[in-house]
């Protein structure tokens, strides 16, 4: 194993978790979990945040129902229930 120092300064876990019936899911269609992903990926790009910040596809969460979950390492920063309309401020919070 070689130890190296962290790559990125942030990185944002999405949960893109899908399943079929049963309980619900970030990742599910309709539920954002999947395009919010994009949409993040999309936003470190534009704002020149790239091997700065790194958004990473997550697997479930656990809290599914509150979703789609994200959380942010390091900061010690959970957010549930993000929408696109959230992207924004999030970046702005990757770049400080």
């Amino acid at each position: 194993m070689n130890k190296k120092p962290v790559p990125y300064k942030k990185t944002v876990f999405v949960c893109t978790n899908a399943r079929e019936g049963g309980r619900v899911a970030c990742g599910n269609p309709g539920r954002g979990g999947l395009e919010l992903c994009e949409a993040l990926k999309h936003a470190v790009k534009e704002k020149g945040l790239k091997g700065k910040v790194r958004i990473a596809r997550s697997g479930c969460l656990d809290l599914c129902e509150q979703g789609p979950n994200a959380f942010i390492y390091p900061g010690d920063e959970w957010l549930s229930g993000v929408t696109a309309a959230d992207v924004p401020e999030i970046i702005k919070k990757l770049a400080e």
